[in-house]
């Protein structure tokens, strides 16, 4: 008995859910193929190299995909064990930010280690969800009142929702507060809570909206995108152009002519866009259905999982990639204003991609000891 309880502690008695693996594999592999084709003009136009970001994106999710093995090997009790750890970690990286943050174009989001730059925010979003999944876990009743259980909550999300907020990234706050009121509804909050502090919330968010002109700016064009089509409503015109030239089918994979310096971020923001010009619906639609078929897996080994926090656990990763989703097909379809938003799998981003792979690896271990 004592060997079979070492064997499940180390997560290797099960086999991991397989049709959960090979569905994270087709989005990597449909990403990095519209990584490749999203970037090669721009590549090739700032660094005479077409291959620029594709080779980092490749190198990345190698990088990624070891990481993801690997943590589908270990027990996702050891996640357990350090969930206080990453909670403060990822603040204290926050608070550097700031402090000794890189700037690119106004906005000190990454830490520099020589050669390797890493994006904190990435780490706030997993730990605040590793974080509240232990701690409601642990505390049964901690969500049945309001100031003393679901509040203190509230309190720990908004802390870190400001400081991603600070750097500027207003699109990683919103992101770290819906995960982790995703994490608290799953976990069992009373919607009356969240009615409570819906006032105060929508206060913030006016708040942080009319704060820089920049996000005023952008709002304003939402509605009308096309009254200033060469400024502020350039991003969301462009996209719009992509999309609708796409048609059913698409004009052709590589052959998008808005990624030629006319759509900004076509790799990164953008990618979407370029997605339904170059594919189409059907191009577009397969993104689509391929995330609805990572969240029902998901859905399904968290309904399966052998406790309370693996389950909060992978329903709260689970709706950090479907927050991240809606987000960004949302913004490009000018369905909401504009913010930065990366698409999940296809993005350009070393960290992002390789924290989204290693999330997936936590699925895959909890799926391990997931209950038949």
């Amino acid at each position: 008995m004592a060997n079979r309880q070492k064997v499940i502690k180390l997560g290797s008695a099960k086999k991991m859910d397989y049709s959960f693996l090979v569905i994270v594999l087709m989005l990597l592999c449909y990403g990095l193929i519209m990584v490749f084709s999203a970037s090669s003009a721009s590549a090739h136009y700032e660094y005479g190299d077409a291959y620029y970001f594709i080779k980092r994106q490749f190198a990345w999710a190698i990088i990624g995909l070891g990481i993801m093995l690997i943590v589908s090997r270990i027990s996702y009790k050891t996640i357990y064990k350090y969930s206080i750890h990453l909670m403060l970690a990822s603040i204290i990286l926050l608070i550097l930010v700031p402090l000794i943050g890189i700037e690119v174009k106004g906005a000190k989001r990454w830490i520099g280690f020589g050669f390797f730059s890493f994006q904190p925010s990435e780490l706030a979003k997993f730990a605040i969800i590793v974080f509240l999944a232990r701690s409601v876990s642990v505390n049964n009743d901690a969500l049945k009142t309001f100031s003393k259980g679901f509040l203190p909550y509230v309190f720990i999300i908004g802390l870190v929702a400001a400081l991603v907020f600070i750097e500027p990234h207003l699109s990683g706050a919103i992101v770290v507060a819906a995960t982790g009121f995703i994490v608290l509804w799953a976990a069992g909050a009373k919607m009356s809570h969240f009615a409570a502090i819906g006032g105060p919330a929508l206060a913030v968010a006016v708040v942080a909206m009319v704060s820089a002109p920049y996000r005023m700016a952008r709002v304003t064009a939402f509605f009308d995108p096309f009254k200033d089509s060469s400024g502020t409503g350039f991003q969301i015109v462009q996209s719009l152009y992509a999309i609708g030239s796409g048609g059913f089918f698409g004009v052709g994979l590589g052959q998008s002519r808005q990624k030629h310096l006319f759509l900004p971020e076509p790799q990164n923001d953008f990618i979407f866009s370029v997605i339904c010009e170059e594919l189409g619906f059907v191009g577009a639609a397969l993104v689509v259905v391929l995330f609805v078929f990572l969240m029902w897996k998901g859905i399904k080994i968290a309904s399966n999982a052998p406790d309370k926090f693996s389950k909060l656990l992978v329903i709260g990763i689970m709706g950090l990639i479907a927050v991240q989703v809606i987000i960004n097909i949302a913004v490009v379809t000018s369905s909401i204003p504009a913010t930065g938003m990366p698409l999940p799998f296809f993005s350009y981003g070393g960290t992002s991609l390789v924290f989204i792979l290693a999330e997936m690896g936590v699925v895959l271990s909890v799926s391990r000891e997931c209950e038949l």
